[in-house]
This record gives C-alpha cells, sequence and structure tokens, in this order.
C-alpha cells in the first residue's frame, strides 16, 4: 500500500530510453487493454511502427509514462506447506519501519 505519484516527462522518458527497441514499438503499437480483434491487426501495427522509426530513434508515446509507489506498508508471504503460510509486515512510521509477523 502506497502513495501512487505520476512520473515526471523526463523521468519517463528516461525509462522509456532504457527498454528494448521491440518494446518500445510495442507500447506505440499496443492499444492497451482495448478489445483487439484479431492477433494479425497487432502484428500489422507492429510491422507499421517498425517501418516508421526504422533506423530513427523511436520517441516516448504520449500516452505512456509511469507512477512511482511510495510504499507505507510492505507485506511478504513465504508460501508454506498446509496454509501455514509465513507473513512478515512492514508498516512506514515517520522514517522508520515497524515489523511484525502475522498470522496466515
Amino acid at each position: 500500500e502506497g502513495i501512487a505519484k505520476l512520473v515526471s516527462d523526463k523521468a519517463a522518458d528516461d525509462y522509456f530510453n532504457t527498454r528494448p527497441e521491440g518494446s518500445k514499438i510495442a507500447a506505440w503499437a499496443s492499444e492497451q487493454s482495448d478489445e483487439l480483434n484479431n492477433r494479425k491487426e497487432l502484428e500489422d501495427k507492429v510491422k507499421d511502427f517498425s517501418n516508421k522509426y526504422k533506423d530513427k530513434i523511436i520517441p516516448r508515446p504520449p500516452h505512456w509514462t509511469g507512477f512511482r509507489v511510495e510504499p507505507l506498508l510492505i507485506e511478504f508471504w513465504q508460501d508454506m506447506p498446509f496454509r501455514l503460510h509465513d507473513r512478515v509486515e512492514y508498516k512506514k512510521k515517520g522514517n522508520n519501519w515497524l515489523v511484525k509477523r502475522l498470522y496466515p
């Protein structure tokens, strides 16, 4: 749990520029989470954007950005037999983290 904040354009650009070329093309080709009529439609868009950006720097699409989560609570689960999972909770209080073990 935490507070999600939109990253700056510079932070989004910096991260986008670390991604492989194929991932950058996919970011342009995908209308993420919209309905896709068929796989060929997506593959055709990938081809189109691959041709458009061939031998060029691929810019970050305007719709592609990110969020940074500032955690306030983190819980780790370790799977154990018979659902007797090991659970540890870290809860932020000021600049410190309070740690406690939880029942599964």
